[in-house]
Parts: structure tokens; C-alpha cells; sequence
């Protein structure tokens, strides 16, 4: 069926919207009447119970049902088989729990949750085996590039499997087929479906070599042309398996479905999940908290408005995996609340059906009977962002091996951050979705050096910007093809309004950039807000050296390297140049900025407060229309907005604390706003509420915008305008 099909068959965009239409999905054996489809849009909070080996007639299963009532979660996710089967299975070779006995500890879990209204997905992981596997089909073992067998990193009693191989094409779907006709649930989630590294298993060998005509590669290196073709055959091969087990799913049970946990290639992800789960489960090291949001943003790109599941962890994921471990409450509701912000429902994960520290238990509640009582305001049926950030997964794959390419994924985050802490809504557009249909809502797109594009994604930019469209660009941006060969120019010159002069200045030390007061017109003001004091900021660590092909202002320009050693010669020893920084210019009813240096991956590394407002004045500039959103007072506030059935919501997560940039959060700081939003054309607001404090808030209808005050928010809150 048609995406978009499927999407109003199940329920999903109520009566507007929907993100794209220009894939069709594979028709399912049996095609799936509306009425059976409706359960995919159903569930909207998740409950994952991870068994281990030893729960069966270990942990109290009553327990954790008369949880799962409490929180009021419709859906549970629970571990079936793979490494440990936790029912009697019948399949050769499937280990069954050593605790299991005579009893079926996941029937008896699937039953409860079953009577309670819970719909059921089953998760399986295929990644590691017993020795009875390994000494009975040795050839569907893991090998390493030196040849030798891979054990299990993690439990050396164990073996790693080759996910592209026999275990996972033969037996693998046994066991799903034994899961669906025993428990028939919705679906089958796998864990650690997809493989571990490259394998030199005889299979993987032999498949690649007929695939290729090439021996595998000897090491992950991604400009590697065999390397490349290795990670192009594994896609195929893993499409191939998801098609596999689908379809043996849906055999059993037409309206179910096959989940991977994962897919590397989100577009093929969009295309063929009809519903996903997002594996994000917590963050660690120097993430941003804002890091759940993005993840979603990036599948909602391709997915549209499919049901869009976020695990998130109460648990802590650092590096050395306390898995038994819980985190504090502060933390694990600044990621759900970024996750259900931004369009996911929640699921929380819990490791085993022990309990060793119950604390995480009050917040997880809070939440789920927060989002329960007021669900009707989370059925999104449209998302209202007029700003689309791009993000290149052709970049990420085709790009990189010369000294300024190097981390190139800090162009993409520190955009994100500019415009979060601009408060301007905005959403991800995947740079293999760019016709006029996919970028129709959109005014701005922004591309934080997306430097690989083909011919024709630039054909497609250039269409937007020809129907009013504005764009904001970076660094090296469209100088590259999809395949990373490099171009003469850049592919967007045209646009740009300036070409390359074949050179990457950099690292620029003791750079600066000028900001030109003198120039008194409009677009300076705005693009100099906030710096009015101000002569010169730093600079950028690395340029792209352009020539401009046309007239440009000059609000910005380069104060070139001088020593910063020894002290006696700090000084600059060309004082003002005429090199522009900057690139500003009107096309049509469009605007275009072209930013030479690395403005954006420079802002994040150095969270230089400069750089984050010259960003934010250059996006509001080429924005050049009123927010759907605005949103006044202290702090840092992630906006999002939404349209539902029968309302309009904005979502304001709070950020604001001392430990922002590396978690975990050590408490909630309160802060309070003002938002102001257009009411929608033809609708009539009937009242305004701010749902998580359970507050009917007196509020301002004045010129088709309603106002209203936020006295506090403290880690998420929703205004939600009543429509008619």
C-alpha cells in the first residue's frame, strides 16, 4: 500500500498531513484490512521487561503487571528467545533458560499484560550462542580477520554468531515462527540483529565474493573503495534478512510485523517500518540532553508520522554498562521529555525482573500517568516547524580523511544547539528526501556542511530556493558528489553566489572575525543583534577560500592569523581586510547565507557565546517570517509545536542546569516563559491549558495570536490550545 495510505488508513494524520509520499511500501502477503491495521497507531506507553537467564521462578511476575496497570502502559516488550528462551521451545539448539524448569515464565507474563488491554511485542537476540551451537554448526560462528572463531566479548563462555550467515537466515526464522504461533503478539523486536564488525566466516566470504568479485576488507576504513562496497552488500544482505523474517511473521499473523532493532540506512528504515522502536536509551559522556529529541527528529524525517517508539534506560549507560544501575530522576525525565517532544512515545527498559533500587519507579510513573491522563494531546497529526535541518547520512558515509573533515558530525550538532537556544522550532530532513512534496512546509532549510550532494539534490535545493524557499549553508557544502569525489566548485555556487578558490585555510589560530557597525542598514542590524559592543569576535578553526560572483555587504570580515607567541608579538599584523565571513543575498522571495568557515562545528566545540548569537541572527535573518512559536524568559528551552485533531500544542523541555552539557543532571531548575503563537487559519480557540501542571492559564486572543505565561516549568510542560 501506499505510505501515505497507510499512514490515513491507520489512523495516524487525523485529517491534514502527512511528510512525504514519495516511496510505496512492499505489499505484505496478505494484505492488511484498516480495521486490523489500527493496532500499530494504538499503544502510546511502553513497558520493556529484559529478562535474564535466572528470572524464571526468580522474580515476581504479579509485580511488575500490577506496575504496568499503575502506569497505565498499553503496550510490553519482552524477551522471547535467541540467546535464552524463556518458554519451553521446541526448536533444536534454542537454549532454554536453566532456570526455566516446567514452567513458561513468558506465557504466563504475555497472558497478564494480555488481560489487561496490553498489546505484545516479542524480542529476540540472535547475536551470541552456546558451545552445543558452536560444536554443531561451527560455520555459523563470527570469525576475525585473523581467522580465529569470535567469542563473546562480554561472557567468554559465549560465541558470537555471523549475522549474515546460516544462524540467522535458517535458524533464526524457526524460532520466530515457533514465538508467533505460540503467542501470537504484534510483532518481533531483535536485539542485536545486525552483526558485530566485518566477519571472515566461510559464508560471508564466499556471499561477498560472488556479490563483488572483491575478498572482504581487511579493516573498517570508510574511504576504502572495497570497504564501501563491504558496507553496501551488508545493507543489501540485512534487507534481505528483514524481508526474510517479515514475512515469516506476517505468515503467522498477518496484521504483525518484524522490528530491527536499527536499520543502517534510515530512508530504507522509513520506507519499510510501519511502525519502529528507537534504541536510544540514555545519554553518556559529553551527549547533550537535547540528544533523544534529535534521534527522533532524524527517523520522523523518513518514518513521517508512523508510530515512533523511544527505550529509554533507567538505568546508567556509561561506557563500563552498570546494567543493574539506576539513574536519578532529573535525568530520566529531561530524555523522555525530549523524546515524547519530539514525537516519540516512551518505553522504558528495565534489565532483569529483580529489583535492586526502586527509585527510578515514582518517576517513570509520573510521567506515564501524566502523559495518560492527557493523551489526546500527544496523537500528533502534524508537525507545525517551518525550519528543516539537513542531515546527510551519502556526507557521513562518502566524506572525510583530510585534516578539517575530521569530525565532521560537530557541523550538525552545533546548528542543533544554535537553533535550540534560538527556541526555534524546527525539524531534520534526511538530503535524500528533497522534492517539492517532502520540502513543501518548510521556509528555511539549513545544511551544517553537508558536503556531499549529487546533481540533482542541487537541482532540488536550487527549486526550493526558486519557490521562496531560503537556505543556510556552511563550510564545505555541496563541493563533493554523493559518491565524495570532489567537484571544481561547488555544486551550489550558483546560489551561493560565490565559487571555491581551491583551498581550506586552517587551524586558524588567533583568527578573528570583524563585525562591520559602520554599515547601518536593516539586514546589519539583524545580523549583528546582541553584538552591538562588540568590534571583533573569534574566529572559525578552519575556512573554505571562495570568490564572490556577485555583490555582496560586508558585515563580517576576516582578521587573518598573527602569532600568539611570544606575548611581544600579539598583535595583528593586517588589522582589516575586505574578505567577507559571511554571505548574505536575496534570491526571489528567497534567502540565502553562505557561511565559508566552520562557524557551526567551531560553536560547538567551543561553546563560544559569539558564535552561537552570530548563528542565530544569520537563521532568524534567512527565517524572515514570525516563528510559529515564540517563546520569551530566562533559560534554555527546547520548542517544538504540533497540530492535533482538535488542538495545537508547544512543547517547552527545560534544559536549564549546571551540569546542561554532561550528564547526569544533578536536579530540575525551574524557570518560567511567555509564548505567543498564531492561532491556525479557520480555527477558533476554545481554551488553553498547560497540561503537565494541570493548569487553565488566563491568556490573551489579540491580532490572531494567543499569549499566555508559563509560571514554571520544570522539566516539561505543554500549552495546548483547544481548537475549533
Amino acid at each position: 500500500m501506499e505510505r501515505r495510505d497507510f499512514i490515513k488508513t491507520a489512523g495516524l494524520l487525523g485529517s491534514t498531513y502527512a511528510l512525504s509520499g514519495s516511496f510505496t511500501l512492499a505489499k505484505p502477503a496478505n494484505p492488511v484490512p484498516p480495521a486490523n491495521a489500527f493496532w500499530l497507531d494504538g499503544p502510546m506507553r511502553w513497558a520493556q521487561l529484559a529478562f535474564v537467564e535466572r528470572d524464571p521462578g526468580h522474580y515476581d511476575p504479579d509485580f511488575w503487571l500490577r506496575y504496568f496497570k499503575r502506569i497505565h502502559a498499553d503496550g510490553a516488550l519482552l524477551s522471547a528467545g535467541g540467546v535464552v528462551a524463556f518458554y519451553p521451545t521446541q526448536v533444536p539448539l534454542h537454549h532454554r533458560s536453566d532456570f526455566l524448569g516446567n514452567s513458561d515464565t513468558l506465557g504466563f507474563l504475555v497472558e497478564g499484560c494480555k488481560k489487561q488491554g496490553m498489546k505484545i511485542m516479542l524480542r529476540t537476540d540472535p547475536h551470541a550462542a552456546r558451545q552445543n551451537v558452536y560444536d554443531a554448526h561451527p560455520d555459523w560462528i563470527a570469525v576475525n580477520a585473523d581467522g580465529a572463531k569470535r567469542r563473546h566479548w562480554a561472557n567468554p563462555d559465549l560465541w558470537v554468531t555471523c549475522s549474515l550467515g546460516p544462524y540467522n537466515f535458517e535458524f533464526m526464522p524457526q524460532v520466530n515462527r515457533e514465538i508467533m504461533e505460540r503467542f501470537q503478539p504484534e510483532g518481533i523486536f531483535s536485539n542485536r540483529w545486525a552483526g558485530h564488525d566485518i566477519c571472515y566466516c566461510e559464508h560471508c566470504q564466499r556471499n561477498f565474493k560472488a556479490a563483488s568479485g572483491l575478498t572482504l576488507p581487511q579493516k573498517v576504513e570508510k574511504l576504502d573503495l572495497t570497504y564501501r562496497k563491504w558496507a553496501d552488500w551488508r545493507m543489501k544482505r540485512l534487507r534481505e534478512l528483514w524481508a526474510l523474517w517479515d514475512a515469516g511473521i506476517r505468515k503467522q499473523k498477518a496484521t504483525s510485523r518484524f522490528i530491527p532493532n536499527g536499520f543502517p540506512d534510515k530512508i530504507v528504515t522509513g520506507k519499510e517500518a510501519d511502525l519502529f522502536f528507537a534504541d536510544q536509551q540514555a545519554r553518556r559522556g559529553l551527549m547533550a540532553p537535547w540528544s533523544n529529541g534529535k534521534g527522533a527528529k532524524e527517523l520522523r524525517s523518513t518514518l513521517g508520522l508512523k508510530p515512533l517508539i523511544g527505550i529509554f534506560s533507567v538505568g546508567i549507560e556509561e561506557e563500563f554498562r552498570w546494567k543493574d544501575s539506576v539513574q536519578n530522576d532529573a535525568e530520566i525525565r529531561i530524555w523522555v521529555a525530549e523524546g515524547t517532544a519530539n514525537g516519540m512515545r516512551p518505553c522504558f527498559v528495565k534489565f532483569g525482573g529483580d529489583i535492586y533500587d526502586k527509585r527510578w519507579m515514582e518517576a517513570v510513573a509520573k510521567l506515564y500517568e501524566g502523559y495518560h491522563k492527557n493523551e489526546a494531546y500527544l496523537r500528533n497529526t502534524a508537525p507545525m516547524a517551518r525550519v528543516g535541518l539537513v542531515y546527510s547520512e551519502q556526507t557521513d558515509r562518502n566524506y572525510g580523511g583530510k585534516p578539517w573533515q575530521q569530525k565532521s558530525g560537530d557541523h550538525l550538532d552545533g546548528l542543533y544547539h544554535a537553533l535550540v537556544e534560538s527556541r526555534i522550532p524546527f525539524d531534520m530532513v534526511n538530503d535524500r528526501l528533497l522534492t517539492p512534496d517532502d520540502l513543501k512546509r518548510f521556509k528555511l532549510l539549513v545544511l551544517p556542511n553537508i558536503a556531499a550532494l549529487s546533481d540533482r539534490q542541487c537541482q532540488q535545493l536550487q527549486a526550493f530556493v526558486d519557490q521562496g524557499g531560503s537556505l543556510v549553508a556552511t563550510f564545505e557544502t555541496s563541493l563533493y558528489d554523493e559518491e565524495g569525489q570532489p567537484r571544481p566548485d561547488f555544486g551550489l555556487a550558483g546560489l551561493f553566489g560565490v565559487s571555491y578558490a581551491q583551498k581550506v585555510e586552517g587551524p586558524m589560530r588567533n583568527s578573528y572575525l570583524q563585525l562591520r557597525h559602520d554599515t547601518q542598514n536593516s539586514q546589519t542590524q539583524r545580523i549583528l543583534k546582541g553584538l552591538d559592543d562588540t568590534p571583533r569576535i573569534i574566529n572559525a578553526i578552519y575556512k573554505v577560500d571562495v570568490k564572490p560572483t556577485v555583490s555582496f555587504p560586508s558585515p563580517v570580515t576576516l582578521i587573518p592569523t598573527y602569532p600568539d607567541l611570544p606575548m611581544e608579538d600579539v598583535y595583528p599584523r593586517i588589522a582589516e581586510t575586505d574578505t567577507r565571513e559571511l554571505y548574505l543575498r536575496q534570491v526571489g522571495k528567497g534567502r540565502v547565507a553562505y557561511i565559508p568557515g566552520d562557524l557551526d562545528r567551531s560553536f560547538w566545540q567551543l561553546m563560544a557565546t559569539d558564535h552561537g548569537q552570530l548563528l542565530s541572527n544569520v537563521l532568524h535573518w534567512a527565517l524572515d517570517e514570525e516563528p510559529v512559536a515564540t517563546v520569551t524568559g530566562p533559560g534554555v528551552l527546547d520548542v517544538t509545536v504540533w497540530r492535533q485533531a482538535n488542538s495545537l500544542t508547544v512543547h517547552l523541555v527545560n534544559l536549564t542546569n549546571p551540569m546542561m552539557m554532561k550528564g547526569p543532571f544533578r536536579e530540575l531548575i525551574p524557570v518560567e516563559a511567555q509564548v505567543s503563537v498564531p492561532v491556525p487559519a479557520g480555527a477558533k480557540v476554545t481554551g488553553v491549558k498547560l497540561l503537565m501542571s494541570d493548569q487553565k492559564p488566563k491568556f490573551e486572543l489579540k491580532n490572531g495570536k494567543v499569549s499566555v505565561s508559563v509560571p514554571r516549568i520544570l522539566d516539561h510542560e505543554i500549552v495546548a490550545l483547544d481548537l475549533v
